[in-house]
């Protein structure tokens, strides 16, 4: 079994950052989640101890959700051989050995680590690596090939600093040994701190033997103590992730314009355009293709699903050969199925889209239960009437829901159905039946629009016509007129005008309706609401 300690407890005044150092993102995540990610894949790890110091409370805070870590208090910050000390009481003593990462050097790989347990046997061991410009980095000094102690950058000698091998910081010692090797450390030294790596020489001097591993690639061990330093490992990472996708076999556009901030599968024939970025978990299938600038996160798209230019995917299922966008937005438990259609300018959101359906323009459509073979006009949405309770819309397959129309849930279109162009739906629509929601057309005669500045125009002296109205012409929702029209409307009889009684009104009204009715049922014989 081994400890595992995190030492990350440091402020980093080179960031110019109210965020602590360790919170600072990398690959869409603080650097300390990374180093966290990495201990998860470790195995026979017992504890992990996390040493807090500069603004621990939002470090604390920020690691909440993890909850197989335990925390350490660094106060005040002495450096590294006294962090340890403070993590002590927080160690299983019944663990053999203890690893040290450090929560500033967050792209360590499993693999590394398991080579320096191996090597370590009875003994201990050092992560090291041979840099061409070791400045900053304390010096590993060996005699007879074997490690004898560690010098600081401020506290070599002009021959020492020659040395290129250095320590990464990180290292596995033997945990019975920690407390009395940490009691005996001294802060005579530059810096005037107690310093970790002053262990080797107490390990030397007790007949420890001293082993050492390298990286199989230099980023894993770089720190970061400037955003300078953050940019340059990311750019790092995000090239040998590329790397890691066009060797399994992934068309990538232009690796240098691809991010990837999380985890991302890959099927065999996928295409990744330019500019996309992948966040959390993404699984793209078999034939695959992403568009350019797409942001995808936590999402699954099946088998030779195209995702078109500018789309944002986030939490939903794409289904094998859909077509999704340009600038469509997809938003969580939005689950699209077979050869689905959702074109430019369309938002989904906790819907199930069934087999076949298309949604190619302008529309949104959440809270639906959508079956096969549905087409959804332009400029449709499904809406709530009171804007708070998320009630359910269904709509049943091989409906035909026209352009311009607004679905109030709860409702249910059924089977076969058609909703004409311009309807507001607030009642469920029958099974194979047109069904329309629009006040009818009118024409005004004679009417004038009002010009900026000047007097209106008066009304002429001659006798106005009835207002026409054509059975046969499509309808549409009311003019702004209409209600000043319908609120005092005259009729001209012998020059003498009279005002329309409730009960002609209600006659005329009568009249229309049955207008309306005799145009729908032509158009039910032959729809053409698009």
């Amino acid at each position: 079994m081994m400890n595992v300690v995190i030492l990350a407890a440091g402020q980093g005044k080179r960031m110019h950052s109210d965020l602590p150092k360790v919170l600072q993102p990398l690959a869409g995540k603080p650097m300390i989640e990374c180093v966290l990610d990495t201990v998860a894949k470790l195995p026979d790890v017992s504890r992990t101890v996390v040493v807090v110091g500069h603004r621990a409370e939002v470090v604390r805070e920020a690691l909440s959700d993890r909850t197989n870590i335990e925390f350490a208090l660094q106060e005040p910050q002495l450096g590294t051989g006294h962090a340890l000390q403070c993590a002590l009481p927080a160690l299983d003593p019944a663990a053999e050995q203890t690893l040290v990462l450090l929560g500033d050097v967050p792209l360590v790989q499993p693999e590394t680590v398991d080579r320096l347990c191996r090597v370590a046997g009875d003994g201990m061991a050092i992560l090291t690596t041979v840099l061409r410009n070791p400045t900053g980095y304390g010096r590993i000094l060996r005699q007879r090939g074997r490690i004898v102690a560690i010098v600081e950058q401020k506290d070599a000698t002009e021959g020492q600093k020659q040395i290129r091998e250095v320590n990464t910081g990180i290292m596995l010692l033997p945990t019975a040994r920690l407390s009395g090797w940490l009691s005996e450390l001294k802060a005579s030294n530059a810096q005037g701190e107690y310093y970790l790596t002053d262990v080797i020489g107490l390990a030397v001097r007790d007949g420890v033997r001293i082993n050492s591993a390298r990286p199989r690639r230099s980023f894993e061990v770089e720190g970061v103590n400037s955003k300078t330093q953050l940019a340059r490992l990311e750019g790092i990472w995000q090239d040998h992730q590329a790397e890691l996708l066009t060797e399994a076999g992934v068309t990538v556009i232009d690796p240098s314009r691809l991010d990837i901030r999380g985890r991302l599968v890959c099927g065999r024939d996928v295409t990744i355009d330019v500019g996309c970025i992948f966040e959390g978990d993404v699984e793209l299938a078999d034939g695959v293709t992403v568009g350019p600038y797409c942001v995808i996160r936590n999402a699954c798209i099946e088998a030779g699903a195209k995702i078109d230019a500018f789309c944002h995917i986030d939490g939903a299922v794409v289904g094998s050969g859909a077509r999704v966008g340009p600038y469509a937005r997809l938003r969580p438990q939005a689950v699209l199925s077979e050869d689905v259609h959702v074109g430019n300018f369309v938002e989904i959101k906790k819907s199930n889209i069934g087999r076949g359906s298309k949604i190619n323009h302008l529309s949104y459509i959440g809270d639906t239960d959508m079956g096969s073979g549905v087409n959804i006009g332009a400029g449709t949405i499904t809406c709530n009437y009171d804007g708070v309770h998320k009630f359910r819309t269904t709509i049943g397959d091989n409906a035909f829901i026209g352009s311009d129309t607004q679905l109030i849930a709860p409702v249910t279109v059924g089977e076969g159905a058609t909703l004409g162009a311009g309807t507001t739906l607030a009642k469920n629509a029958p099974a194979g039946e047109l069904t329309l929601s629009r006040a009818p057309q009118r024409t005004i005669k004679g009417w004038k629009r009002p010009t900026k500045g000047k007097a209106p125009v008066a009304a002429s002296a001659a006798p106005a016509a009835p207002a026409a109205v054509d059975p046969a012409a499509p309808t549409a929702a009311p003019e702004a007129p209409e209600a000043t029209e319908a609120a005092a409307e005259h009729r001209h009889e012998g020059g003498k005008s009279r005002a329309r009684t409730p009960a002609r009104a209600r006659a005329h009204q009568q009249k229309v309706q049955e207008r309306e009715e005799a145009a729908a049922q032509t158009q039910s014989a032959e729809p053409t609401e698009a």
